[in-house]
């Protein structure tokens, strides 16, 4: 192998890598803009779900954040909310915001083509604010990966779409302790955490990420506060 060769082969390697960074940390905002955290010195936080609702958990979880009276944002599956409107209603009612997760949530939503991604986008979207009586234009991209195809979507919807800078990453951690040291290290003012309402463990996640944010001094604001500095 020649070293032009090499260089060929590295500089390939090196661009796949890139790609697979910029498709996976949505933090990162190569292919779109996306909101992930506020940049303040206030100890605010916000708190957002994914994959719900659940029938069984996320009723706990909203009896929690009723506890704490803290709102928090809940970005719903389409076929989820579809087979639990009352608790989707419940989730309005009780002053959470609602935002779109795709309505099929399936693994090969990143390769869509544009047209499928937006009927899909907005099925999710016309079955929210059908229950709720309210717009929905709060986007999470499933699985937090972003695309070209993503961002032409989100962009041609007129979208928000929303990231996080701590991910729980409670759907890996099993023990509710460790998912909540993990987000005690990343913790910082204007922080947007990701959890799961759907999860056997998803309240003591809560419950103990809720005591941990009141004992560091921390206050929960919605989403949209954080977005339009309203803090």
């Amino acid at each position: 192998m020649t070293g032009v060769t090499v260089i060929i082969v590295l500089g390939g390697l090196a661009l796949l890598a890139f790609l697979g960074y910029a498709s996976y940390a949505i933090e990162a905002q190569v292919y779109m803009r996306t909101f992930c955290r506020k940049k303040t010195t206030e100890k605010v936080v916000a708190l957002t779900f994914d994959d719900g609702p659940d029938s069984v958990q996320t009723p706990q979880v909203l009896d929690l954040l009723r506890k704490y009276q803290v709102t928090a944002t809940f970005f719903c599956i389409g076929h989820q909310a579809n087979s639990q409107p009352e608790l989707v209603r419940q989730i309005v009612r009780e002053g959470h915001l609602l935002g779109n997760h795709s309505y099929s949530h399936a693994c090969t939503f990143p390769l869509y083509r544009l047209r499928r991604m937006k009927e899909d986008l907005r099925s999710c979207q016309r079955l929210l604010e059908g229950i709720s009586q309210q717009p929905v234009t709060l986007f999470r991209p499933p699985f937090g990966v972003t695309n070209p195809t993503i961002a032409q979507a989100v962009k041609q919807l007129g979208y928000t779409s929303i990231g996080w800078n701590i991910r729980s990453l409670d759907t890996q951690i099993l023990l509710a302790d460790h998912v909540v040291d993990r987000i005690r290290k990343r913790l910082s003012p204007g922080s947007v955490i990701l959890l799961h309402d759907r999860l056997p463990h998803s309240a003591e996640v809560l419950q103990k990420t809720l005591q941990l944010l009141q004992d560091e001094g921390y206050e929960v604001v919605s989403l949209t506060q954080l977005i339009n500095d309203k803090i």
